[in-house]
Protein backbone atom coordinates (compact mmCIF):
# COMPACT_ATOMS: atom_id res chain seq x y z
CA UNK A 1 0.00 0.00 0.00
CA UNK A 2 1.44 3.39 -1.01
CA UNK A 3 1.70 6.09 1.62
CA UNK A 4 -0.78 8.91 1.19
CA UNK A 5 2.05 11.40 0.69
CA UNK A 6 3.51 9.24 -2.09
CA UNK A 7 0.18 9.19 -3.89
CA UNK A 8 -0.18 12.94 -3.56
CA UNK A 9 3.29 13.32 -5.02
CA UNK A 10 2.39 11.08 -7.92
CA UNK A 11 -0.77 13.09 -8.58
CA UNK A 12 1.26 16.29 -8.55
CA UNK A 13 3.69 14.77 -11.03
CA UNK A 14 0.80 13.68 -13.23
CA UNK A 15 -0.56 17.23 -13.21
CA UNK A 16 2.88 18.56 -14.06
CA UNK A 17 3.24 16.12 -16.91
CA UNK A 18 -0.17 17.06 -18.24
CA UNK A 19 0.56 20.77 -17.93
CA UNK A 20 3.83 20.26 -19.79
CA UNK A 21 2.07 18.34 -22.53
CA UNK A 22 -0.57 21.04 -22.93
CA UNK A 23 2.17 23.62 -23.36
CA UNK A 24 3.76 21.52 -26.10
CA UNK A 25 1.70 22.47 -29.10
CA UNK A 26 1.59 19.99 -31.97
CA UNK A 27 3.32 20.76 -35.20
CA UNK A 28 0.57 22.68 -36.95
CA UNK A 29 0.83 20.72 -40.18
CA UNK A 30 0.22 17.44 -38.31
CA UNK A 31 -3.06 18.63 -36.86
CA UNK A 32 -4.13 20.56 -39.92
CA UNK A 33 -3.32 17.63 -42.21
CA UNK A 34 -5.34 15.20 -40.10
CA UNK A 35 -8.27 17.61 -39.80
CA UNK A 36 -8.26 18.09 -43.58
CA UNK A 37 -8.33 14.32 -44.11
CA UNK A 38 -11.18 13.92 -41.64
CA UNK A 39 -13.31 16.69 -43.14
CA UNK A 40 -12.77 15.39 -46.66
CA UNK A 41 -13.50 11.84 -45.41
CA UNK A 42 -10.18 10.60 -46.73
CA UNK A 43 -8.90 9.67 -43.27
CA UNK A 44 -8.57 5.91 -42.88
CA UNK A 45 -10.35 4.80 -39.71
CA UNK A 46 -9.07 1.74 -37.84
CA UNK A 47 -11.45 0.05 -35.41
CA UNK A 48 -9.79 -2.37 -32.98
CA UNK A 49 -12.26 -4.90 -31.61
CA UNK A 50 -15.13 -5.92 -33.87
CA UNK A 51 -17.78 -6.87 -31.34
CA UNK A 52 -21.03 -5.29 -30.19
CA UNK A 53 -19.36 -1.86 -29.99
CA UNK A 54 -16.79 -1.96 -32.76
CA UNK A 55 -18.96 -3.31 -35.56
CA UNK A 56 -21.75 -0.69 -35.17
CA UNK A 57 -18.98 1.94 -35.16
CA UNK A 58 -17.69 0.54 -38.46
CA UNK A 59 -21.23 0.79 -39.81
CA UNK A 60 -21.42 4.53 -39.10
CA UNK A 61 -18.03 5.35 -40.61
CA UNK A 62 -18.87 3.27 -43.69
CA UNK A 63 -22.21 5.05 -43.97
CA UNK A 64 -20.40 8.40 -43.79
CA UNK A 65 -18.06 7.41 -46.65
CA UNK A 66 -14.78 6.78 -44.80
CA UNK A 67 -12.36 3.98 -45.66
CA UNK A 68 -12.29 1.59 -42.68
CA UNK A 69 -9.99 -1.20 -41.53
CA UNK A 70 -11.35 -3.48 -38.81
CA UNK A 71 -8.89 -5.24 -36.49
CA UNK A 72 -9.55 -8.24 -34.27
CA UNK A 73 -7.52 -11.11 -32.80
CA UNK A 74 -10.46 -13.48 -33.35
CA UNK A 75 -9.71 -15.17 -36.66
CA UNK A 76 -13.24 -16.56 -36.87
CA UNK A 77 -14.69 -13.04 -36.88
CA UNK A 78 -12.22 -11.94 -39.55
CA UNK A 79 -13.05 -14.95 -41.71
CA UNK A 80 -16.79 -14.27 -41.45
CA UNK A 81 -16.47 -10.59 -42.25
CA UNK A 82 -14.29 -11.27 -45.26
CA UNK A 83 -16.94 -13.72 -46.44
CA UNK A 84 -19.64 -11.08 -45.98
CA UNK A 85 -21.22 -12.78 -42.98
CA UNK A 86 -22.42 -11.09 -39.81
CA UNK A 87 -22.22 -12.61 -36.31
CA UNK A 88 -24.50 -10.02 -34.68
CA UNK A 89 -28.13 -10.71 -35.50
CA UNK A 90 -29.33 -7.10 -35.77
CA UNK A 91 -26.52 -6.29 -38.23
CA UNK A 92 -27.50 -8.35 -41.30
CA UNK A 93 -24.99 -10.07 -43.55
CA UNK A 94 -26.27 -7.95 -46.43
CA UNK A 95 -24.81 -4.93 -44.62
CA UNK A 96 -21.35 -6.54 -44.46
CA UNK A 97 -21.59 -7.56 -48.10
CA UNK A 98 -22.40 -3.96 -49.01
CA UNK A 99 -19.27 -2.79 -47.20
CA UNK A 100 -17.11 -5.23 -49.14
CA UNK A 101 -18.63 -4.17 -52.43
CA UNK A 102 -17.61 -0.54 -51.83
CA UNK A 103 -13.97 -1.55 -51.56
CA UNK A 104 -13.64 0.75 -48.52
CA UNK A 105 -13.79 -1.95 -45.85
CA UNK A 106 -11.15 -4.48 -44.91
CA UNK A 107 -11.02 -6.81 -41.88
CA UNK A 108 -7.72 -8.14 -40.64
CA UNK A 109 -5.83 -9.67 -37.72
CA UNK A 110 -2.56 -8.19 -39.01
CA UNK A 111 -1.93 -5.28 -36.67
CA UNK A 112 1.00 -4.02 -38.72
CA UNK A 113 -1.69 -2.43 -40.88
CA UNK A 114 -2.26 0.07 -38.06
CA UNK A 115 0.46 2.16 -39.68
CA UNK A 116 -1.81 2.77 -42.66
CA UNK A 117 -4.70 4.26 -40.66
CA UNK A 118 -5.15 7.84 -39.49
CA UNK A 119 -7.43 7.20 -36.51
CA UNK A 120 -7.27 4.19 -34.20
CA UNK A 121 -10.46 3.57 -32.20
CA UNK A 122 -10.13 0.96 -29.44
CA UNK A 123 -13.27 -1.07 -28.64
CA UNK A 124 -11.96 -4.01 -26.62
CA UNK A 125 -13.44 -5.69 -23.51
CA UNK A 126 -12.85 -4.39 -20.00
CA UNK A 127 -14.11 -7.26 -17.80
CA UNK A 128 -13.57 -8.04 -14.14
CA UNK A 129 -11.23 -10.75 -12.89
CA UNK A 130 -12.13 -13.45 -10.37
CA UNK A 131 -11.64 -10.97 -7.52
CA UNK A 132 -14.03 -8.48 -9.16
CA UNK A 133 -11.16 -6.15 -9.95
CA UNK A 134 -10.56 -4.53 -13.36
CA UNK A 135 -8.98 -6.77 -15.97
CA UNK A 136 -7.21 -4.24 -18.15
CA UNK A 137 -5.22 -6.80 -20.12
CA UNK A 138 -7.20 -6.25 -23.33
CA UNK A 139 -6.74 -2.48 -23.24
CA UNK A 140 -3.09 -2.54 -22.26
CA UNK A 141 -2.11 -5.36 -24.64
CA UNK A 142 -3.83 -3.45 -27.43
CA UNK A 143 -2.00 -0.27 -26.40
CA UNK A 144 1.36 -2.07 -26.53
CA UNK A 145 0.50 -3.39 -29.98
CA UNK A 146 -0.49 0.08 -31.18
CA UNK A 147 2.80 1.47 -29.81
CA UNK A 148 4.71 -0.93 -32.03
CA UNK A 149 3.16 0.68 -35.11
CA UNK A 150 2.28 4.22 -33.98
CA UNK A 151 3.43 7.01 -36.29
CA UNK A 152 3.34 10.79 -36.03
CA UNK A 153 0.04 12.46 -36.82
CA UNK A 154 -2.27 9.61 -35.79
CA UNK A 155 -5.26 9.86 -33.48
CA UNK A 156 -5.75 7.19 -30.80
CA UNK A 157 -9.12 7.02 -29.03
CA UNK A 158 -10.16 4.58 -26.30
CA UNK A 159 -13.89 3.77 -26.30
CA UNK A 160 -13.84 0.91 -23.79
CA UNK A 161 -15.38 1.78 -20.41
CA UNK A 162 -12.75 2.15 -17.72
CA UNK A 163 -11.68 4.04 -14.60
CA UNK A 164 -10.62 7.71 -14.74
CA UNK A 165 -6.93 7.99 -15.51
CA UNK A 166 -6.65 5.05 -17.90
CA UNK A 167 -6.15 7.15 -21.03
CA UNK A 168 -4.03 10.08 -19.88
CA UNK A 169 -1.93 8.09 -17.40
CA UNK A 170 -1.69 4.40 -18.24
CA UNK A 171 -2.14 4.40 -22.02
CA UNK A 172 -0.19 7.59 -22.56
CA UNK A 173 2.74 6.23 -20.56
CA UNK A 174 2.85 3.06 -22.69
CA UNK A 175 2.57 4.91 -25.99
CA UNK A 176 5.12 7.58 -25.15
CA UNK A 177 7.66 5.28 -23.53
CA UNK A 178 7.69 2.73 -26.36
CA UNK A 179 7.72 5.25 -29.22
CA UNK A 180 9.49 8.35 -27.93
CA UNK A 181 6.58 10.33 -29.35
CA UNK A 182 4.66 12.85 -27.25
CA UNK A 183 0.90 12.89 -26.89
CA UNK A 184 -0.61 16.21 -27.89
CA UNK A 185 2.42 17.07 -29.97
CA UNK A 186 3.35 14.09 -32.16
CA UNK A 187 0.09 12.15 -31.94
CA UNK A 188 -3.38 12.79 -30.57
CA UNK A 189 -4.95 10.95 -27.64
CA UNK A 190 -8.59 10.97 -26.52
CA UNK A 191 -11.31 9.06 -24.72
CA UNK A 192 -14.87 8.79 -26.04
CA UNK A 193 -17.02 6.25 -24.19
CA UNK A 194 -19.18 3.89 -26.20
CA UNK A 195 -22.87 4.22 -25.38
CA UNK A 196 -24.20 1.28 -27.35
CA UNK A 197 -27.52 -0.24 -26.39
CA UNK A 198 -27.68 -3.37 -28.57
CA UNK A 199 -30.78 -3.60 -30.78
CA UNK A 200 -32.29 -0.40 -29.39
CA UNK A 201 -34.65 0.69 -32.17
CA UNK A 202 -35.02 4.23 -30.81
CA UNK A 203 -31.34 5.13 -30.43
CA UNK A 204 -28.40 4.10 -32.61
CA UNK A 205 -24.69 4.84 -32.62
CA UNK A 206 -25.37 7.86 -34.83
CA UNK A 207 -28.19 9.37 -32.76
CA UNK A 208 -26.76 8.91 -29.26
CA UNK A 209 -24.76 12.03 -28.25
CA UNK A 210 -21.02 11.28 -28.17
CA UNK A 211 -18.99 12.45 -25.19
CA UNK A 212 -15.39 13.29 -26.13
CA UNK A 213 -12.44 14.19 -23.91
CA UNK A 214 -8.92 14.93 -25.17
CA UNK A 215 -5.54 14.87 -23.46
CA UNK A 216 -4.86 18.37 -24.82
CA UNK A 217 -7.07 20.92 -26.57
CA UNK A 218 -5.62 19.82 -29.91
CA UNK A 219 -6.39 16.18 -29.09
CA UNK A 220 -9.98 17.15 -28.31
CA UNK A 221 -10.28 19.19 -31.49
CA UNK A 222 -9.16 16.33 -33.70
CA UNK A 223 -11.25 13.65 -31.92
CA UNK A 224 -14.35 15.85 -31.96
CA UNK A 225 -13.90 16.56 -35.65
CA UNK A 226 -13.82 12.83 -36.37
CA UNK A 227 -16.96 11.99 -34.41
CA UNK A 228 -18.74 15.04 -35.80
CA UNK A 229 -18.75 13.18 -39.13
CA UNK A 230 -20.88 10.28 -37.85
CA UNK A 231 -23.03 11.40 -34.89
CA UNK A 232 -25.76 13.99 -34.61
CA UNK A 233 -24.15 15.62 -31.59
CA UNK A 234 -20.77 15.55 -29.88
CA UNK A 235 -20.39 16.58 -26.24
CA UNK A 236 -16.86 17.86 -25.57
CA UNK A 237 -15.62 17.75 -21.97
CA UNK A 238 -12.51 19.16 -20.34
CA UNK A 239 -10.38 16.02 -20.18
CA UNK A 240 -10.10 12.29 -20.79
CA UNK A 241 -10.79 11.75 -17.10
CA UNK A 242 -14.04 13.72 -17.25
CA UNK A 243 -15.15 11.60 -20.20
CA UNK A 244 -14.17 8.39 -18.40
CA UNK A 245 -16.03 9.50 -15.28
CA UNK A 246 -19.11 10.35 -17.34
CA UNK A 247 -19.52 6.78 -18.53
CA UNK A 248 -18.88 5.40 -15.05
CA UNK A 249 -21.54 7.73 -13.62
CA UNK A 250 -24.12 6.70 -16.23
CA UNK A 251 -23.82 3.02 -15.47
CA UNK A 252 -23.37 3.39 -11.71
CA UNK A 253 -26.61 5.39 -11.66
CA UNK A 254 -28.40 2.53 -13.37
CA UNK A 255 -26.78 -0.17 -11.22
CA UNK A 256 -27.73 1.60 -7.98
CA UNK A 257 -31.34 2.18 -9.05
CA UNK A 258 -31.74 -1.39 -10.27
CA UNK A 259 -30.39 -2.57 -6.92
CA UNK A 260 -33.01 -0.42 -5.20
CA UNK A 261 -35.92 -1.99 -7.08
CA UNK A 262 -34.40 -5.45 -6.63
CA UNK A 263 -34.29 -4.92 -2.88
CA UNK A 264 -37.84 -3.57 -2.88
CA UNK A 265 -38.97 -6.56 -4.92
CA UNK A 266 -37.71 -8.91 -2.21
CA UNK A 267 -39.33 -6.81 0.52
CA UNK A 268 -42.64 -6.41 -1.30
CA UNK A 269 -42.79 -10.16 -1.97
CA UNK A 270 -42.83 -10.71 1.79
CA UNK A 271 -45.46 -8.02 2.17
CA UNK A 272 -47.69 -9.51 -0.53
CA UNK A 273 -47.24 -6.50 -2.82
CA UNK A 274 -46.53 -6.76 -6.55
CA UNK A 275 -43.43 -4.63 -7.32
CA UNK A 276 -44.42 -4.44 -11.00
CA UNK A 277 -47.78 -2.93 -10.16
CA UNK A 278 -46.11 -0.42 -7.85
CA UNK A 279 -43.61 0.65 -10.53
CA UNK A 280 -46.34 1.12 -13.12
CA UNK A 281 -48.28 3.29 -10.70
CA UNK A 282 -45.22 5.29 -9.62
CA UNK A 283 -44.14 6.12 -13.15
CA UNK A 284 -47.40 7.96 -13.81
CA UNK A 285 -45.85 10.83 -11.87
CA UNK A 286 -44.67 13.24 -14.58
CA UNK A 287 -41.61 14.41 -12.64
CA UNK A 288 -39.16 13.21 -10.01
CA UNK A 289 -39.34 9.51 -10.85
CA UNK A 290 -37.69 7.30 -13.45
CA UNK A 291 -38.76 3.69 -13.73
CA UNK A 292 -36.19 0.93 -13.23
CA UNK A 293 -37.14 -2.72 -13.27
CA UNK A 294 -36.06 -5.71 -11.19
CA UNK A 295 -34.71 -8.94 -12.64
CA UNK A 296 -32.74 -12.11 -11.92
CA UNK A 297 -29.47 -10.18 -11.73
CA UNK A 298 -27.47 -7.80 -13.88
CA UNK A 299 -26.04 -8.63 -17.28
CA UNK A 300 -24.37 -6.98 -20.23
CA UNK A 301 -21.00 -5.35 -20.76
CA UNK A 302 -21.53 -2.25 -18.62
CA UNK A 303 -23.86 -2.17 -15.63
CA UNK A 304 -22.54 -5.25 -13.74
CA UNK A 305 -18.92 -4.19 -14.32
CA UNK A 306 -18.36 -0.45 -14.55
CA UNK A 307 -19.20 0.53 -10.94
CA UNK A 308 -16.52 -1.88 -9.72
CA UNK A 309 -13.94 -0.05 -11.84
CA UNK A 310 -14.69 3.13 -9.92
CA UNK A 311 -14.72 1.28 -6.60
CA UNK A 312 -11.28 -0.14 -7.37
CA UNK A 313 -9.85 3.21 -8.44
CA UNK A 314 -11.31 4.94 -5.36
CA UNK A 315 -9.03 2.89 -3.10
CA UNK A 316 -6.05 4.76 -4.57
CA UNK A 317 -7.56 7.87 -3.03
CA UNK A 318 -8.33 6.26 0.35
CA UNK A 319 -12.03 6.43 -0.41
CA UNK A 320 -14.61 3.70 0.14
CA UNK A 321 -17.59 3.69 -2.25
CA UNK A 322 -20.00 2.12 0.24
CA UNK A 323 -23.15 3.00 -1.68
CA UNK A 324 -21.87 1.43 -4.91
CA UNK A 325 -20.58 -1.67 -3.14
CA UNK A 326 -23.90 -2.22 -1.37
CA UNK A 327 -25.74 -1.95 -4.69
CA UNK A 328 -23.34 -4.47 -6.16
CA UNK A 329 -23.98 -6.90 -3.32
CA UNK A 330 -27.74 -6.70 -3.86
CA UNK A 331 -27.53 -7.20 -7.61
CA UNK A 332 -25.09 -10.09 -7.27
CA UNK A 333 -27.44 -11.77 -4.79
CA UNK A 334 -30.44 -11.82 -7.13
CA UNK A 335 -29.75 -15.22 -8.79
CA UNK A 336 -29.67 -16.74 -5.30
CA UNK A 337 -33.03 -15.16 -4.56
CA UNK A 338 -34.51 -16.58 -7.77
CA UNK A 339 -33.22 -20.05 -6.93
CA UNK A 340 -34.74 -19.84 -3.45
CA UNK A 341 -38.08 -18.76 -4.92
CA UNK A 342 -37.89 -21.67 -7.36
CA UNK A 343 -37.22 -24.05 -4.50
CA UNK A 344 -40.22 -22.70 -2.58
CA UNK A 345 -42.44 -22.96 -5.66
CA UNK A 346 -41.43 -26.58 -6.27
CA UNK A 347 -42.00 -27.44 -2.62
CA UNK A 348 -45.55 -26.10 -2.82
CA UNK A 349 -46.13 -28.45 -5.74
CA UNK A 350 -44.70 -31.43 -3.86
CA UNK A 351 -41.36 -31.47 -5.67
CA UNK A 352 -37.83 -30.93 -4.37
CA UNK A 353 -35.23 -28.99 -6.29
CA UNK A 354 -32.85 -31.93 -6.25
CA UNK A 355 -33.69 -34.06 -9.24
CA UNK A 356 -36.10 -31.47 -10.67
CA UNK A 357 -35.99 -30.76 -14.40
CA UNK A 358 -35.65 -27.00 -14.98
CA UNK A 359 -35.85 -25.05 -18.23
CA UNK A 360 -34.32 -21.55 -18.32
CA UNK A 361 -35.93 -19.27 -20.90
CA UNK A 362 -33.34 -16.81 -22.14
CA UNK A 363 -29.55 -16.95 -22.10
CA UNK A 364 -29.10 -13.39 -23.38
CA UNK A 365 -28.70 -10.67 -20.76
CA UNK A 366 -31.61 -8.63 -22.20
CA UNK A 367 -34.54 -9.13 -24.52
CA UNK A 368 -34.20 -9.53 -28.27
CA UNK A 369 -30.39 -9.63 -28.46
CA UNK A 370 -27.89 -12.44 -29.01
CA UNK A 371 -25.51 -11.06 -26.39
CA UNK A 372 -24.98 -13.28 -23.31
CA UNK A 373 -22.16 -11.30 -21.70
CA UNK A 374 -22.42 -11.37 -17.91
CA UNK A 375 -25.92 -12.81 -18.22
CA UNK A 376 -27.41 -13.85 -14.86
CA UNK A 377 -28.75 -16.96 -16.60
CA UNK A 378 -25.29 -18.53 -16.36
CA UNK A 379 -25.24 -18.08 -12.58
CA UNK A 380 -28.80 -19.40 -12.32
CA UNK A 381 -27.81 -22.54 -14.19
CA UNK A 382 -24.73 -23.01 -12.03
CA UNK A 383 -26.69 -22.59 -8.77
CA UNK A 384 -29.51 -24.88 -9.85
CA UNK A 385 -27.13 -27.62 -10.98
CA UNK A 386 -25.14 -27.35 -7.74
CA UNK A 387 -28.36 -28.09 -5.89
CA UNK A 388 -29.01 -31.23 -7.88
CA UNK A 389 -31.40 -29.94 -10.56
CA UNK A 390 -31.21 -30.98 -14.21
CA UNK A 391 -31.07 -27.76 -16.23
CA UNK A 392 -31.60 -26.92 -19.90
CA UNK A 393 -32.11 -23.60 -21.63
CA UNK A 394 -33.92 -22.11 -24.59
CA UNK A 395 -32.95 -18.94 -26.41
CA UNK A 396 -34.06 -18.19 -29.99
CA UNK A 397 -31.05 -15.90 -30.46
CA UNK A 398 -28.39 -18.16 -28.94
CA UNK A 399 -28.79 -21.71 -30.33
CA UNK A 400 -25.36 -22.70 -29.02
CA UNK A 401 -23.78 -21.30 -25.85
CA UNK A 402 -20.67 -19.21 -26.59
CA UNK A 403 -17.24 -19.84 -25.20
CA UNK A 404 -16.61 -17.70 -22.14
CA UNK A 405 -13.72 -17.38 -19.75
CA UNK A 406 -15.97 -17.99 -16.75
CA UNK A 407 -18.78 -20.34 -17.77
CA UNK A 408 -18.77 -23.70 -19.50
CA UNK A 409 -22.22 -24.61 -20.77
CA UNK A 410 -22.19 -27.62 -23.06
CA UNK A 411 -25.92 -27.99 -23.83
CA UNK A 412 -27.52 -26.37 -26.86
CA UNK A 413 -30.84 -24.55 -26.80
CA UNK A 414 -33.80 -26.93 -26.67
CA UNK A 415 -36.83 -26.24 -28.91
CA UNK A 416 -39.72 -24.47 -27.21
CA UNK A 417 -42.52 -26.92 -27.97
CA UNK A 418 -45.67 -28.01 -26.15
CA UNK A 419 -44.06 -31.35 -25.38
CA UNK A 420 -40.86 -29.82 -24.03
CA UNK A 421 -42.64 -27.27 -21.86
CA UNK A 422 -44.78 -30.03 -20.33
CA UNK A 423 -41.68 -32.17 -19.74
CA UNK A 424 -40.01 -29.80 -17.26
CA UNK A 425 -41.00 -29.51 -13.62
CA UNK A 426 -40.41 -25.76 -13.72
CA UNK A 427 -39.76 -23.08 -16.32
CA UNK A 428 -37.79 -19.99 -15.24
CA UNK A 429 -38.25 -16.90 -17.41
CA UNK A 430 -34.87 -15.16 -17.20
CA UNK A 431 -35.14 -13.05 -20.37
CA UNK A 432 -38.40 -11.67 -21.74
CA UNK A 433 -37.71 -12.05 -25.46
CA UNK A 434 -40.52 -10.77 -27.68
CA UNK A 435 -40.54 -14.19 -29.32
CA UNK A 436 -41.81 -15.76 -26.11
CA UNK A 437 -45.59 -16.22 -26.22
CA UNK A 438 -46.78 -15.80 -22.63
CA UNK A 439 -50.05 -17.65 -23.22
CA UNK A 440 -48.29 -20.56 -24.93
CA UNK A 441 -45.82 -20.88 -22.06
CA UNK A 442 -48.58 -20.65 -19.46
CA UNK A 443 -50.82 -23.20 -21.17
CA UNK A 444 -48.18 -25.92 -21.43
CA UNK A 445 -45.74 -25.44 -18.52
CA UNK A 446 -46.40 -27.13 -15.17
CA UNK A 447 -44.87 -24.35 -13.07
CA UNK A 448 -43.42 -20.95 -14.04
CA UNK A 449 -41.04 -18.70 -12.13
CA UNK A 450 -41.25 -15.34 -13.87
CA UNK A 451 -38.37 -12.94 -13.12
CA UNK A 452 -39.34 -10.42 -15.84
CA UNK A 453 -43.11 -10.14 -15.41
CA UNK A 454 -43.62 -11.56 -18.90
CA UNK A 455 -46.91 -13.20 -17.95
CA UNK A 456 -48.00 -10.29 -15.79
CA UNK A 457 -47.62 -7.89 -18.71
CA UNK A 458 -49.81 -10.26 -20.74
CA UNK A 459 -52.48 -10.06 -18.06
CA UNK A 460 -52.03 -13.69 -17.00
CA UNK A 461 -52.63 -14.52 -13.34
CA UNK A 462 -52.41 -18.11 -12.23
CA UNK A 463 -51.48 -20.25 -9.24
CA UNK A 464 -48.74 -21.87 -11.27
CA UNK A 465 -47.01 -18.53 -11.92
CA UNK A 466 -44.57 -17.35 -9.26
CA UNK A 467 -42.91 -13.94 -9.57
CA UNK A 468 -39.29 -13.73 -8.53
Amino acid sequence: MEKKSDKKGQRSQNKANKSSAKNSKPTSNLKDSLLAKIRSKKAVVGVVGLGYVGLPLVREFMKAGFPVIGFDIDEEKIHKLRAGKSYIHYLPSSLIQGWLETGRFHATSDFSELRSVDAILICVPTPLNENREPDMSFVFNTTHTIAEHLRRGQLVVLESTTYPGTTDEDMRHILEKKTGLHSGRDFFLAFSPEREDPNNKDYTTATIPKVVGGYTPSCLEVAKALYDQIVTRTVPVSSCRAAEATKILENTYRAVNIALVNELKMLFDRMGIDIWEVIEAAKTKPFGFQAFYPGPGLGGHCIPIDPFYLTWKAREYDFSTKFIELAGEINISMPYYVVNRTMEALNRHGKSLKGAKILILGLAYKKDVDDPRESPSFKLIELLKSRGAEVDYNDPYIPKPPKTRKWKLEKDSVPLTEKNLAFYDCVIIATDHSAYDASFIHDHAKLIVDTRNLLGKAGIKSDKVIKA
